[in-house]
C-alpha cells in the first residue's frame, strides 16, 4: 500500500460534516474566519463545533491577516492544533504567531507556475508546513475555496522535504491524478464537496474519502 495521505477537509460549519469528516478517516478539519468567505464561522460556532470534534481530529484554524485581538479570539473559543494562514503574512508574523500561542503555523501560497515559489523559499524552516492553492479567479474576495486547480507537475519544482497540502479545484474525480501528478502526500478540500457554496454535502464527503482511499491502495 502506498503511503496514507493526510487530508483535510475545510469550511465546515455543522457538526453533521464534522462527523462525515471523521468517520471517512480525514485527519484534518478546517473551520473559515474571513467574514466574507461563505463558510465564515463565529467566536460561539467555533466553541460548539470544536466541542463537537472533541480531540476526534486535527482542527485547523483558518485565517486571513488577522490581527493579535481576532487570533487571540480564534485560539481561545477553538482551541486549534494547526493555525493556517492565509493572507498576506510575512515571515516575521509567522514566527511572532509561533511563539506567541505555541502553535504549528501552515502558510498558504496561490500558486500557477515555478515562479511562484520564489514567494515561498524565505518561509521554508519558519513555517511548519505549506498550503499551495490555485490563484483566486479575477474579482474573486477569497483567497481559497473557489474550486479551481493549478498544474499540479510544477510542484516538481519544490524541495522534496519541503512539507505541504495540496488544494484548489480537488473532488472524487481527480483526486488520485492530482496525487500521482504532483507527488504530495497531503491534500485539502473545500468547495468541492459542497452542494453550494459554503453548504457541505455528506454524501460528496463520502465519494472524496473513498477516492481518497483508493488512490491510498491503487
Amino acid at each position: 500500500m502506498k503511503q496514507k495521505l493526510d487530508i483535510k477537509i475545510c469550511g465546515l460549519s455543522t457538526n453533521e460534516s464534522i462527523d462525515a469528516v471523521i468517520a471517512g478517516g480525514a485527519t484534518h478539519m478546517g473551520l473559515i474566519f474571513f467574514e466574507k468567505s461563505p463558510r465564515h464561522v463565529n467566536m460561539q460556532q467555533a466553541k460548539e463545533l470544536s466541542e463537537h470534534v472533541n480531540n476526534r481530529i486535527q482542527k485547523v484554524a483558518v485565517s486571513v491577516n488577522a490581527d493579535d485581538d481576532y487570533m487571540g479570539s480564534i485560539v481561545e473559543f477553538m482551541k486549534p492544533d494547526v493555525l493556517q494562514l492565509h493572507g498576506k503574512e510575512s515571515v516575521e508574523r509567522v514566527q511572532e504567531l509561533k511563539q506567541r500561542f505555541d502553535l504549528p503555523v501552515m502558510k498558504a501560497f496561490a500558486i500557477s507556475e515555478v515562479s511562484d515559489f520564489d514567494q515561498v523559499k524565505p518561509y521554508i524552516g519558519i513555517a511548519d508546513k505549506f498550503l499551495f492553492d490555485a490563484k483566486p479567479p479575477k474579482g474573486s474576495e477569497l483567497p481559497g475555496g473557489n474550486g479551481v486547480a493549478f498544474d499540479w507537475e510544477i510542484m516538481d519544482a519544490l524541495p522534496e522535504n519541503v512539507p505541504y497540502m495540496l488544494s484548489g479545484g480537488l473532488d472524487a474525480s481527480n483526486i488520485c491524478e492530482a496525487v500521482k501528478r504532483s507527488g504530495s502526500k497531503a491534500v485539502d478540500i473545500s468547495s468541492g464537496v459542497e452542494s453550494s457554496a459554503g453548504v457541505k454535502d455528506i454524501k460528496l464527503i463520502e465519494e472524496f474519502m473513498t477516492a481518497c482511499h483508493n488512490c491510498e491502495a491503487a
